[in-house]
C-alpha cells in the first residue's frame, strides 16, 4: 500500500458524503473507487459526479469488493454501529461518521471488532485535524492563555421538520445533541477531559427528541458552558479563555478558517489558516497516514478518546 492510492468506498450517498467525496478528489493519494445506496440510480449518479468506477444496490456489495481498502459510513446515525462493524469484520478500515453510535454500549462494539480484526477504525471528527483547532491546541499547550478555565461554544441553527425530516426523527437518532451537540462536547473534551459533574437540560419535541440542549460541565477548576439546537442560530463563535488571555475561534468555530488572541482585552493577533476543501481532506489525509504506519486508531483522535465522549454524551442525554 505504501505506493499505490488508497481506495475508498462510500455507503450513504446523502449531504455529507456529497462534501466528502468533493475533498477526497482533492487527495493526490486517494481514489474513490466505489459507494453505494439502497437506491442504484442515486448510487450511479454519485459515482458519475465524482468518478467513481463503481457504483452498488447495497452496502455488503460494497464490503464485499477486494478493491476497497477503507469506507466511509455516512448513513443516518441509527446505522453507524452495524455498518462499522459489517465492514471491519469484511476486513475494511473504517471512517464512520460522528456520532459513532447511539450508546456507549454500541461503541465499545465496534472498537472491539477493530482490534479483533487489526483494523484501522476513526470516528469521522474532522474539526479535531483542521489546521486552526490543531493549531489552538498548540497554543494552548505552549501556556500562551494560561490555566484554561472556561470555554463557551455551541451549534445552533433553525431547522424545519419538513426540509430536515432526519434532524426529527427519532428512530435515525435525530436531535440537537446526536447531530450537532457533539461538537462543543468535543471541544470541551479535547481542552479539558472528561468532567467531574454533567449538568443539562433540553427543550423536547412530541417524540421525545431534543430540540435544543443546554449543557455545564464542571471541572476541577474549569468550566464549559455549552449550547445545541436545531430551533434557533447563534453566533457559532468559540471562546476559549485562560488566565492570561483568551482565543476565539471564527464562526462557524468547528470549521474554522481561523482564530484570535486577546491579551488584557486587547486583540494581540489574528490567525489565518483556511482548510483544504471543505475541511474534510484533513481528516482524510490522517486516515491514511495511520493506514500507512499499519495503525489501528489515530494518535489524535483515538479509539479512547471517542469512548469517552460516547459516555459524556450519553450522560448528557440521561441528565437532560
Amino acid at each position: 500500500m505504501k505506493n499505490h492510492k488508497i481506495k475508498w468506498g462510500i455507503v450513504g450517498l446523502g449531504n455529507i458524503a456529497h462534501q466528502f467525496a468533493a475533498d477526497l478528489l482533492l487527495i493526490e493519494d486517494a481514489q474513490l473507487i466505489a459507494v453505494a445506496s439502497r437506491d442504484l440510480s442515486k448510487a450511479k449518479e454519485f459515482a458519475e459526479k465524482y468518478k467513481a468506477p463503481k457504483a452498488y444496490k447495497s452496502y455488503d456489495l460494497l464490503f464485499n469488493d477486494p478493491e476497497v481498502d477503507i469506507v466511509y459510513i455516512a448513513t443516518p446515525h441509527n446505522s453507524h454501529a452495524e455498518l462499522s462493524i459489517k465492514a471491519l469484520e469484511n476486513n475494511k478500515h473504517v471512517l464512520c461518521e460522528k456520532p459513532m453510535a447511539l450508546s456507549y454500549k454500541d461503541a465499545e462494539r465496534m472498537i472491539e471488532v477493530s482490534k479483533k480484526y487489526n483494523t484501522f477504525f476513526m470516528e469521522a471528527f474532522w474539526t479535531r485535524f483542521i489546521p486552526s483547532v490543531q493549531d489552538v491546541l498548540q497554543k494552548i499547550n505552549d501556556g500562551n492563555i494560561g490555566k484554561v478555565n472556561y470555554i463557551k461554544a455551541d451549534f445552533a441553527f433553525y431547522g424545519s421538520e419538513t426540509e430536515h425530516k432526519r434532524l426529527f426523527d427519532k428512530e435515525l437518532g435525530g436531535g440537537a445533541l446526536f447531530d450537532i451537540g457533539v461538537y462543543p462536547l468535543f471541544l470541551s473534551y479535547l481542552l479539558l477531559g472528561k468532567p467531574k459533574e454533567i449538568l443539562a437540560k433540553a427543550i423536547k419535541h412530541a417524540n421525545d427528541i431534543d430540540l435544543q440542549t443546554s449543557i455545564i460541565l464542571q471541572y476541577e477548576s474549569a468550566q464549559a458552558i455549552l449550547h445545541a439546537s436545531i430551533v434557533s442560530d447563534s453566533d457559532m463563535k468559540a471562546i476559549i479563555s485562560g488566565t492570561l488571555g483568551r482565543i476565539e475561534l471564527n464562526a462557524p468555530w468547528f470549521v474554522a478558517d481561523g482564530y484570535s488572541l486577546f491579551k488584557n482585552e486587547e486583540k494581540e493577533a489574528v490567525f489565518t489558516l483556511p482548510t483544504l476543501g471543505k475541511g474534510y481532506s484533513h481528516e482524510i489525509i490522517e486516515c491514511h497516514t495511520c493506514i500507512r504506519n499499519n495503525q489501528i486508531e489515530s494518535k489524535l483522535w483515538s479509539h479512547q478518546n471517542s469512548l469517552d465522549l460516547s459516555r459524556i454524551v450519553e450522560e448528557v442525554r440521561i441528565r437532560s
